[in-house]
């Protein structure tokens, strides 16, 4: 079975790859437009990548929405993580805005909402948390994003191997869950992957 993944992401995309192709999923991409992404949380975020990489390719489309909650800054940057700052600066300004704050008031969680459009406008979706904090620095040359910064248990998501982040990340508990729901929705349809 053929999903495209409704990511211009190059992380994310090499993530989405990893975690649909074990189910059998061919996860492609194509050149599709980017929606405004105006919805008020993550779940509305990706149904609406989602429903307008489906209309637009006539295939089943997968998306994400995800962010980084930091305790401190009252949830931000939340779904603005990618809008946060300007390319290239994300991390630097939530450590700036977290300088001289103490590591126990650095809680944070990243959250990862999945959705998947099909043709005849059903949908599947399912969302994942983890939790953490914020580092004093930035460590580590894997993932993308904000993983260099966001600490579990003394190591950033940075520093984890990419097998090491889908065990305990938001993206894949998310998908953990999707996979779940996914394989009920195709048997009650009676597809298979």
């Amino acid at each position: 079975m053929k999903f495209v993944i409704a990511t211009h992401n190059k992380g994310k995309l090499v993530e989405f790859q990893r975690l649909l192709e074990p189910m059998g999923i061919e996860a492609v991409t194509m050149d599709i437009s980017e929606p405004e992404e105006d919805g008020a949380s993550f779940a509305e975020n990706a149904y609406i990548k989602a429903a307008a990489a489906c209309k637009e390719t006539g295939l089943p489309a997968v998306a994400d929405d995800s962010g980084l909650c930091v305790d401190y800054l009252d949830g931000a940057p939340g779904i603005y993580s990618a809008r946060f700052a300007q390319p290239g600066k994300r991390r630097l300004t939530v450590l700036e805005k977290l300088q001289g704050v103490p590591l126990e008031q650095r809680g944070a969680h990243f959250v990862s909402a999945v959705c998947c459009v099909f043709p005849n406008g059903d949908r599947v979706e399912a969302e994942g948390k983890c939790f953490g904090s914020i580092g004093f620095e930035s460590r580590g040359e894997n993932g993308f994003g904000y993983d260099s910064i966001f600490e579990q248990d003394g190591v950033t998501f940075g520093e984890l191997t990419a097998a090491e982040k889908d065990a305990r990340s938001h993206r894949g508990h998310a998908f953990a869950a999707f996979e779940k729901k996914l394989r009920d929705y195709l048997e009650r349809k009676g597809a298979e992957l």
